[in-house]
């Protein structure tokens, strides 16, 4: 139960932060792709993943009474699959380019920008008896 409670923890906190990188890592016309493959990443790792534990554990059965019961063995050789992927998503991670360094200075302090001559024409409002005139 609490390798359950720390994977679900885990998974959460990933799956929550994982939008909020995406947009500061891209550029703002690609936001919705990066999101959406993100999605898709997310989808076809689970169901691939699911498949691949399922596939393992059905091989690895013994058969008690008639009824086929995943072994001990198979979940070892399936957690070990899935420490492998981890691992390399951890890599991958680790591949991934990091925005340049701002200056802290240059990011508290930001000057004001430089404001031209105002023109007479567009520093007053037109009344209606000008208008007429």
């Amino acid at each position: 139960v609490l390798v359950s409670i720390v994977n679900g923890v885990g998974v959460g906190l990933a799956f929550a932060a994982m939008p909020a990188l995406i947009m500061g890592a891209v550029p703002a016309t690609g936001s919705g792709a990066a999101n959406g493959l993100n999605t898709l990443a997310r989808a076809v790792g689970a169901s691939v993943s699911s498949a691949v534990v399922g596939m393992v554990l059905a091989a690895m059965a013994t058969t008690v009474d008639g009824a086929p019961y995943p072994t001990l063995e198979g979940f070892r050789v399936a957690l070990g699959i899935g420490l492998a992927g981890a691992l390399s998503g951890i890599v991958l991670a680790l591949l991934i380019p990091r925005p340049p360094a701002r200056d802290d200075a240059t990011a508290r302090v930001m000057p004001a920008p430089a404001l031209g001559p105002v023109s007479p024409s567009t520093s007053r409002s037109t009344t209606d008896e000008e208008a007429t005139a």
